[in-house]
């Protein structure tokens, strides 16, 4: 199947390193114009300079995406660059991992508030264009309990619920709402590459736990995002498509 975004514009927050700019290239491949933004402004500078390298039109910027009114000024500047936004990726996490204030506080405010504030922002555009798409990056930690990671899974819960409930919202105004569970995805620098060190015995069981023997690419997790952003995806909506290589069956 041949899928072309191109005349689309589309917005990946958290979009510098990792799934986010997988997403974004692939997008960018598939010919759509792309904003990234990213706490980093050196990482999103090289993104976005990868971004225009395949012929598209890029745009980048650093945004607190805990941050209500960043995300507003962010999303109009990305609209303003681009020409307007048919897709909006929400990918950015706020990792909150411990059962604490800061574990809770950083989830809610960039996991679940980041997505609401980010789909307020732009579906007005989205409307006035005509429809469009967004994509919640969730999580299979998100199907249930963690004894490691309390908030991480519930906020990451909280999104296939809410993804559910866009989908129903949204629809009348022409936008698609789905989600992506991605299993443990391992690259450079991220948390899976950092934990075969520090913490190679908890590497060693999840990698057990995979089916096909290896944690997933950022890659593999760009591909189902783009079918899901593009018109070959035009029945789907609130759906959450787990891509795991099975780790979560298993």
């Amino acid at each position: 199947m041949l899928i072309s975004l191109r005349g689309k514009s589309a917005v990946v927050t958290g979009g510098s390193k990792g799934i986010g700019r997988s997403i974004a290239l692939e997008l960018a491949k598939a010919g759509a114009s792309v904003s990234i933004c990213a706490r980093g402004a050196a990482a999103s500078e090289k993104t976005s300079a990868e971004i225009t390298a395949l012929g598209v039109r890029a745009h980048a910027a650093t945004c607190d995406l805990g941050d209500k009114d960043a995300i507003a000024s962010y999303i109009a500047a990305a609209a303003e660059a681009l020409g307007g936004i048919d897709i909006l990726v929400n990918n950015a996490s706020g990792f909150g991992l411990g059962d604490d204030e800061a574990g809770w506080t950083q989830s809610l405010n960039i996991d679940v508030m980041a997505t609401v504030r980010a789909s307020h922002a732009a579906i007005p555009l989205m409307e006035k264009a005509g429809g469009g798409a967004i994509l919640n990056i969730s999580s299979i930690s998100g199907y249930r309990g963690s004894a490691r990671s309390a908030p991480y899974a519930a906020v990451k819960a909280a999104l296939i619920n809410y993804t559910m409930s866009q989908g129903l919202m949204l629809a009348p105004k022409g936008i698609r709402v789905n989600a992506i569970a991605p299993g443990s995805i391992e690259f450079p620098g991220g948390v899976w590459d950092q934990r075969k060190t520090s913490n190679p015995q908890l590497y060693q069981s999840v990698l057990r736990s995979i089916p096909w023997d290896r944690l997933g690419k950022p890659e593999e997790i760009a591909s189902a995002a783009v079918f899901l952003c593009s018109d070959a995806a035009s029945w789907v909506t609130g759906q959450t498509l787990s891509v795991d290589g099975g780790q979560y069956l298993a």
